[in-house]
């Protein structure tokens, strides 16, 4: 398999979340994905297995495990099959369900990508999931936000959603990896998103990720559409909205996701950003 590398949610090899790319995994079984994915090490490598019709079917898999859905390795491989065959409109056929994702060339040539998550939703964060959370995490009652109440958000994955009260509490992130893993393996989660409300419409994120053999995700384009939906759905924000998220920043990886949340209860979000090849 060729295995391309990119960087999603940043311009610069320095910044944005690191992705794998295979174009053409067609034939490739589990254990060849995985072994793959381990190889090159990022928090996620997507494999493009069947493409027809304007569809590609896309699996994502971690250093560790299979996931089914990725945002950041969704955007990169837009790109890197834009580079090939030019932008325009593609649908992901992916474990999660359909993603549209779209891609354009900015005037400065820059390959710009967006895609539709899935309908999200919200549940509730169980009291002894969200005491035993806080726990691992070092956090105590007084560290969240009252505004943006703890839920657990979907758009293709799940993840736990804490707002912390201030920004000095998002920087200080130093969690019990094993306890961790071991919660979200109990509860099927994917990464953990850490949030701080700077303004209505521009967030701070941290996605512990140890499902995926990584302490932290820099951008997490997965986790930026469930909150989208989470902010909706909870009515934070008023819709057509757009929404900015800086993640990346405290692990020296700054990234950039734009979210687009539209109106409705069940219409996908729709997350953007570029990326470039490694």
């Amino acid at each position: 398999m060729e295995i391309l590398r990119y960087v999603a949610f940043g311009t610069d090899p320095e910044g944005g979340n690191p992705a794998g790319v295979v174009l053409d995994a067609s034939g490739a079984d589990d254990a060849a994905m995985l072994a793959a994915a381990a190889e090159v090490g990022y928090s996620e490598t997507a494999f493009v297995t069947d493409a027809r019709d304007g569809s590609l079917a896309v699996r994502y898999f971690s250093p560790l495990a299979e996931v089914p859905f990725c945002g950041h390795a969704t955007i990169a491989t837009a790109v890197a099959h834009a580079e090939r065959h030019g932008p325009g409109r593609l649908v992901l056929r992916t474990a999660a369900g359909l993603v549209p994702v779209t891609t354009e060339r900015t005037a400065d040539g820059t390959l710009v990508a967006t895609l539709v998550s899935v309908a999200p939703r919200t549940v509730p964060l169980a009291d002894a999931d969200l005491a035993e959370l806080l726990a691992i995490l070092g956090w105590s009652a007084d560290d969240l936000d009252p505004a943006l109440p703890p839920r657990v958000a979907f758009a293709g994955a799940w993840h736990p959603v804490l707002a912390a009260a201030s920004r000095d509490r998002l920087a200080r992130l130093d969690y019990d990896l094993p306890a961790l893993t071991a919660l979200m393996a109990r509860r099927d989660w994917t990464t953990v998103d850490l949030v701080r409300r700077e303004s209505p419409t521009v967030f701070h994120a941290r996605n512990p990720f140890p499902p995926g053999g990584v302490v932290e995700d820099p951008a997490t384009g997965a986790a930026a559409a469930a909150f989208g939906g989470y902010l909706r759905e909870l009515g934070l924000v008023t819709p057509p909205a757009t929404l900015t998220i800086h993640q990346g920043v405290d692990m020296g990886r700054p990234s950039v996701i734009t979210v687009s949340v539209p109106e409705g209860t069940d219409t996908g979000i729709a997350v953007t950003g570029t990326a470039v090849r490694l």
